[in-house]
């Protein structure tokens, strides 16, 4: 079965965003976040500030475009996909891998661009923060809507878990050697969801000290005597 093909004025919006996400993140790169202006970005894209602000709320909103498109159909496929009675995180996992696939050619470099910008912009990682939040519990409201779930916080800490595991895949790609591609952050993603069981089991045992100097082990015995007093 063929995906019809979106209206031309669709595709035209579609190509606009994506040029706002492509030479802001390259602006933001070559410049820096807050050396560049959205009266630069938007002469460079050849549109308006109201083209812009239809698409995007702010600089930070353009930046953290890719990673929140990816929330985006992560929502998308969350009010559509049957559950099968499966446990819930494994039902997040796999939506969110679904989410991946979805998403266009270009956006895993997108992706590292934004990730590699806000590592030194403090207002990306606050507008992320409170992404996050409205996004973990806009799924909240649609699992309880569609699932079967007990009124405690197990499905808000199975959300909750998921989200971590997302951004530990994310980090741990992001500074991957090579071409950044959607199936090594697929790959990712499912290395952090199986290590989850065993990380809730982790046992947290001391660490034996060494009540050693090593000097002496290399010196001999370390006199407490100051050696300049004779």
């Amino acid at each position: 079965m063929t995906t019809a093909r979106p209206p031309l004025r669709e595709r035209k919006k579609r190509r606009t965003r994506e040029a706002l996400i492509d030479t802001a993140l390259e602006l933001f790169t070559s410049k820096g976040f807050a050396h560049t202006t959205l009266d630069e970005l938007c002469d460079t894209v050849d549109v308006s500030k109201r083209t812009f602000f239809r698409n995007f709320v702010s600089k930070e909103d353009v930046a953290m475009a890719p990673t929140q498109d990816l929330w985006t159909a992560f929502l998308g496929e969350l009010r559509v996909r049957e559950p099968t009675g499966e446990p819930l995180l494994a039902l997040l996992r796999d939506i969110l891998l679904a989410a991946v696939d979805a998403m266009p050619d270009g956006w895993a470099s997108r992706v590292v661009l934004s990730r590699k910008l806000a590592q030194t912009t403090p207002s990306m990682n606050a507008h992320g923060l409170d992404f996050c939040d409205r996004t973990t519990r806009a799924a909240l409201e649609i699992l309880r809507d569609r699932v079967d779930l007990a009124d405690d916080l197990r499905p808000r800490l199975a959300l909750d878990i998921g989200v971590a595991a997302f951004h530990v895949a994310l980090e741990r790609w992001v500074s991957g050697a090579g071409e950044p591609s959607h199936a090594a952050l697929s790959a990712a993603l499912r290395n952090a969801f199986e290590a989850v069981p065993t990380s809730l089991t982790l046992i947290a045992t001391p660490r034996v000290s060494n009540t050693h100097d090593p000097r002496v082990q290399q010196n001999g015995p370390v006199s407490s005597t100051n050696p300049s007093r004779g």
